[in-house]
């Protein structure tokens, strides 16, 4: 199967960057729809013209975040109420258009969206071209077109922009299965699911982590050793093993860095409370514990104390991230999940009172055989933290 799906995702890529279009179809339990996909690179009036005569859907032009922002494209509405949450950004056409609806003028905007040398400069607003912003990580993080989309350009190696279209039936409704296949068949397009790109993202990610230097690592809470693993950040993570022999599924931690709990025992969280009990829990029963570079659930030191100080002044720290204009979460964890298989931590006992975390880990193909609490205790500082914990992050606390 995983087999099955890497092939198809290298076909579905050669094809695209033969100019050609595929059709890129989504999970059944989301919108189970399917879209035309070509990337902005390659597209010409012709292929324009063929996707909204085949698929008569709307045209929409993903790109990532950083592209999106380096044109100036801010999102179409602050009060985002789209079931999906597609990002939408505000409408453009290219500077030389002159209604911007001809094949011909949507092709040139398309391909100009994806000329890294363009800027806002080039662009006018409102245009014809709807462009959507794809979530970090991609598919690893939303299984929606628009990731799968741009997961595909960056696969392909060229800049990360593409360009899709809803596919109708004939009679004017969505078009599903098994219309979708005979679309396909009768059309010579190749057929793609987001599955296919996900498990193909996952398969990228496990063979470009590597272990690092190992050391010998004897510590007040047991004997470990230590690994870095680099997956390309200024630090490396950390996976602190126990040499202790386990019997039975291995106790595992995945435990974001915070500079002002682990290092300096702040009392404003729990986190330096949990790495020190989860050392000794793994250092007493063998395990891992995998140390992520994820400062400030993932917005970095810097915006962290940013969001400390809004926090001195009534915001909790869900409020405060999303003040900043962070997601109130912004950490990842297709990387750990990475580096556990790396680690031969295929299946574990997680030591965790964050569900998401249970649900990304399985998500990322990690069986989580067991949820074991981590219990620290609340001290009149973090108490507000804590009750925040459990009625914003859904903590089990």
């Amino acid at each position: 199967m995983i087999n099955e799906s890497i092939n198809n995702v290298r076909q579905a890529i050669t094809a695209l960057k033969q100019g050609e279009l595929i059709i890129l179809t989504d999970d059944q339990n989301r919108e189970h729809e399917g879209d035309l996909v070509g990337l902005a690179s390659f597209v010409t009036p012709e292929k324009i013209n063929d996707a909204l005569s085949l698929a008569r859907g709307v045209l929409a032009v993903p790109m990532t975040r950083e592209r999106a922002k380096s044109l100036s494209l801010s999102q179409m509405t602050s009060n985002n109420s789209e079931k999906f949450r597609t990002k939408f950004t505000v409408s453009v056409d290219h500077v030389d258009s002159k209604t911007g609806v001809s094949a011909y003028e949507r092709a040139n905007t398309i391909k100009q969206l994806a000329n890294l040398s363009t800027t806002s400069l080039n662009f006018e607003t409102p245009g014809h071209i709807f462009p959507l912003v794809a979530e970090d990580d991609d598919v690893l993080t939303r299984q929606g077109h628009t990731e799968g989309a741009v997961a595909l350009a960056q696969i392909a190696g060229v800049p990360p922009v593409a360009f899709i279209i809803e596919i109708l039936d004939q009679d004017g409704h969505m078009a599903l299965e098994p219309a979708l296949t005979e679309l396909a068949n009768k059309n010579h397009l190749l057929q793609l699911s987001i599955a296919d790109i996900v498990t193909y993202r996952r398969h990228e990610e496990a063979q470009l982590v590597k272990a690092g230097v190992t050391v010998h690592l004897p510590t007040n809470d047991g004997d470990f050793d230590l690994t870095e693993y680099n997956v390309g950040q200024v630090e490396p993570d950390l996976l602190i093993r126990s040499r202790r022999t386990v019997a039975d599924v291995p106790l595992v931690r995945l435990h974001s860095a915070c500079a002002t709990g682990d290092l300096f025992s702040s009392q404003r969280c729990d986190c330096g409370a949990q790495l020190q009990q989860s050392l000794q829990m793994i250092g007493q029963q063998g395990g891992a514990l995998l140390y992520l570079r994820q400062e400030g659930r993932g917005i970095g030191l810097h915006e962290k104390l940013r969001s400390y100080v809004l926090q001195e002044n009534a915001y909790d720290t869900y409020d405060a991230n999303i003040y900043l204009n962070h997601q109130p979460d912004e950490r990842k964890y297709a990387t750990a999940a990475a580096v556990l298989k790396a680690a031969g931590l295929l299946k574990i006992r997680l030591l965790t009172n964050n569900p998401e975390k249970i649900q990304k880990l399985h998500d990322y193909g990690i069986e989580v055989a067991a949820h074991v609490p981590l219990i620290t205790g609340i001290n009149d500082i973090n108490k507000a933290y804590m009750i925040t914990k459990k009625t914003k992050f859904d903590h089990m606390l």
